[in-house]
């Protein structure tokens, strides 16, 4: 199939309507590659940082039998094409936009976990006339705190080592290894044992230069040796009337679920369900559980119709305090925290 053009997804009855394919569209001369599949109301669901649209295949399927999904692989992912580019937040919501525009899909219900839920939120500071609602998974963007091990790789000076750890990964004796030492990890209860075969399809990607080149660049766009350097916190005001959903683990190794309950404290009106046991993938840990709650969250609210003069008085007045977005328990010190720049 030539990069440039999209089968279309024709609607079948029965089981091949709920098929989902992989896709290639070239925008501004990149190939973007994407899962779709379904009839319906359009679902965008973008994956995080060093992983690919597949993060999402148990729940796909599923969804695509009365919804249209869209899942793809950010530029500098997957199968999508690696340039030397902009791998900003601004610069991924930007993306999603020109999908979804050459797509033919004008409103979506925005679902992003981790790194792609510091997207989706940008994406709906952005464009909001075509955001209907918000699913954020285990979201980054919240706080500073993040798994030191990518604290580690935001420094200078990764970008010489990381080329000669990553061929490595492929020597059977350090494949045995890492397999051996995620079996202990599981045997003693660390989060990070379930994690952990993700983690080293994530590594093992790394041994691509361009992959990596790009994954470091989103990384610094976004992390730094101090941990986390971008908040939606100080604009999340801005999200007012679009129905919002967060999901995470109470087990998550990478970003603490403290973060969700900050986000949900600073979001009024936003729903929190927090899955037990779960780890920095609540999607893969328990999909069936994942769609009943997203299925829950679409039959119980409305789209979000954009309106210009309301967002126009937000922005004018400006950001609540601290005071007025504290709930759930969640100390107003705790938000202050989360709200100072990194650089103080």
């Amino acid at each position: 199939m030539p990069m440039n053009q999209h089968s279309p997804v024709v609607p079948i009855r029965g089981r091949q309507r709920r098929r989902v394919k992989l896709h290639y569209r070239t925008i501004h001369g990149y190939r973007r590659a994407y899962l779709m599949g379904g009839q319906g109301p359009a679902i965008l669901f973008i994956h995080g940082i060093g992983d690919c649209s597949t993060t999402w295949q148990d729940v796909l399927p599923m969804l695509a039998r009365d919804h249209t999904v869209i899942a793809p692989d950010l530029l500098g992912h997957g199968a999508s094409d690696k340039p030397r580019a902009d791998y900003s937040i601004a610069a991924y919501a930007c993306g999603m936009r020109d999908l979804l525009t050459v797509l033919d899909v004008d409103r979506v219900t925005v679902v992003g976990h981790s790194l792609g839920g510091g997207v989706a939120m940008q994406f709906a500071y952005q464009f909001p006339e075509l955001c209907e609602r918000l699913v954020l998974v285990s979201t980054a963007g919240v706080g500073r705190d993040v798994a030191p091990v990518l604290r580690a790789v935001s420094a200078p000076g990764a970008d010489l080592v990381l080329p000669l750890l990553t061929p490595f990964a492929e020597l059977p004796p350090v494949s045995w290894s890492l397999r051996r030492f995620a079996a202990l990890l599981r045997r003693y209860g660390s989060p990070l044992g379930e994690n952990i075969d993700d983690l080293i399809a994530g590594y093992r990607r790394l041994r691509d230069p361009f992959a990596r080149s790009a994954f470091l660049r989103t990384l610094r766009a976004v992390v730094d040796p101090r941990g986390q350097v971008v908040t939606m916190l100080d604009r999340c005001y801005l999200v007012q009337g679009i129905p919002t959903q967060l999901i995470c683990g109470d087990r998550d190794p990478v970003i603490p679920v403290r973060h969700s309950e900050v986000a949900h404290a600073a979001m009024p009106g936003s729903r929190l369900q927090v899955f037990s046991g779960a780890n920095h993938f609540p999607h893969r840990h328990d999909p069936g559980r994942f769609v009943a709650v997203l299925r829950e969250f679409l039959a119980k609210t409305e789209p979000y119709r954009h309106d210009p003069d309301a967002w126009r008085e937000l922005l004018r007045d400006g950001r609540p305090s601290v005071t007025e977005s504290t709930a759930a328990g969640i100390a107003e010190d705790e938000l202050n925290r989360a709200l100072k720049p990194s650089g103080t």
